[in-house]
């Protein structure tokens, strides 16, 4: 997986996960229990019905992460001329943040209560597809272990002995 729970718990969205990700017809779930749930930390001080129900949350969450990586694997055996190997390993920290921003989006799709043009989970959802896109297409790169030949690979080369007349060497001659 290329996000996890705790990074989504890191990017400050405990809060907006509860309530996108709680189960129809349940009580939207606390911060801390959310928070709890996300880390894998000790639950035990809550009441047992709700620890269920972030249970089904978290299930909803991992696999609308597990959906992101799918998407994200996809353009990447697509590109050309070079696909990259999946999954990466090690995953470059973009890639993190575009399965974080597709993971909320797909958490998000039900709702209808926005405005798509103005809202920042699908700007964030559009822009790693549009990234994943130029990665696609071999205009974009994820650093330095990048399968692709490197730029000016195949092309001449021009070489040339060492200059035999220098200004060093003419500056004698100059007046």
């Amino acid at each position: 997986m290329y996000c996890t729970p705790v990074h989504l718990a890191d990017a400050k969205l405990t809060r907006e996960l509860a309530q996108v990700a709680t189960p129809e017809h349940s009580r939207v779930l606390s911060d801390a229990l959310m928070e709890a749930t996300l880390r894998g930390e000790d639950r035990t001080a809550f009441d047992p019905a709700e620890v269920a129900i972030a249970d089904d949350a978290l299930v909803h969450i991992v696999q609308a992460i597990a959906d992101a990586g799918s998407v994200i694997d996809g353009y990447l055996r697509g590109r050309k001329p070079v696909p990259y190997r999946v999954p990466l390993d090690p995953v470059p920290t973009i890639v993190t943040v575009w399965a974080r921003w597709i993971a909320r989006y797909l958490l998000h799709k039900d709702r209808t209560n926005t405005s798509e043009r103005d809202d920042p989970v699908v700007r964030d959802y559009r822009e790693a597809l549009r990234f994943l896109q130029l990665v696609a297409d071999g205009k974009f790169s994820l650093g330095a272990d990048d399968p692709l030949p490197p730029a000016g690979a195949g092309m001449p080369e021009f070489c040339a002995s060492e200059r035999q007349f220098t200004m060093h060497k003419l500056r004698d001659y100059g007046t």
